[in-house]
């Protein structure tokens, strides 16, 4: 008979509903919202391809600068630190600081302490904050591992993380031929075609060989400039040039 569901711990967040982290056994945790189920412990090949995928070719650079949006359990952040140097540099952004606390305690032997780890730091922000502020040319990689992917819904000029303005501010924060690299519920071709348009190479990955298979995304930036489309039209837009 399978064990019981533990909550450890709780929070609000306003208009969204109660984020719980539970755990069964040993090693056996949940972190949901409400009813929905947003992460899961025995679930974790998507975020180690993105992590893995994201950071690809960067081990041999002598010290990369990679930007996580999203913390979760950590095992994104733990696939990133086992693609990189020892002088790496990851910024991890997150909302809800009771999710550092998590992955800091215990959530922490899920991932040998990624959270804690000296190439780590991790500001409670918005990603689409930091990526606004950012210098030119300020990362090798880009991650994204948020429990809302881009989808066919998303506004396609004007959506924070997955717009077309998004991605131009996402490609200016890039050095040259820096990686984009995003999670996602399923495949979006709305989002690869702004991708395309925004001045990327983009193919989209679906990890695993059996059963639900998430969709990420690994965009490379384009040396020159590209023209941003705007909502409905593809490589061309009214935005000006990146």
């Amino acid at each position: 008979m399978a064990l019981p569901w533990t909550t450890l711990d709780r929070c609000t967040i306003e208009g969204e509903g109660s984020l719980e982290l539970r755990q069964r056994g040993e090693g056996d945790f949940l972190i949901t919202l409400d009813s929905l189920v947003l992460m899961n412990s025995k679930a974790q090949r998507s975020e180690q391809a993105l992590g893995r995928l994201g950071c690809r070719g960067l081990m041999e650079r002598a010290a990369p600068q990679v930007l996580v949006g999203g913390l979760g359990m950590g095992i994104t952040l733990r696939a990133t630190l086992d693609a990189l140097p020892a002088t790496a540099r990851v910024v991890v952004a997150e909302l809800n600081p009771r999710i550092l606390d998590w992955c800091r305690g215990p959530l922490a032997g899920l991932t040998a302490g990624a959270a804690g780890d000296p190439r780590v730091t991790v500001e409670i922000a918005d990603v689409a904050d930091l990526i606004r502020r950012a210098a030119a040319a300020s990362f090798d990689a880009i991650i994204l591992d948020l429990y809302r992917g881009p989808h066919p819904r998303t506004d396609k000029r004007n959506d924070p993380i997955y717009g077309s303005l998004a991605i131009e501010r996402t490609r200016k924060a890039l050095k040259p031929g820096g990686l984009f690299a995003v999670w996602g519920e399923n495949p979006d071709r709305g989002f690869e075609e702004r991708l395309a348009a925004g001045g990327f190479t983009v193919r989209c990955e679906r990890p695993g060989r059996g059963g639900y298979r998430h969709a990420v995304w690994v965009a490379e930036k384009l040396p020159g400039q590209r023209l941003v489309a705007g909502p409905g039209k593809r490589g061309g837009g009214d935005d000006g040039r990146v």
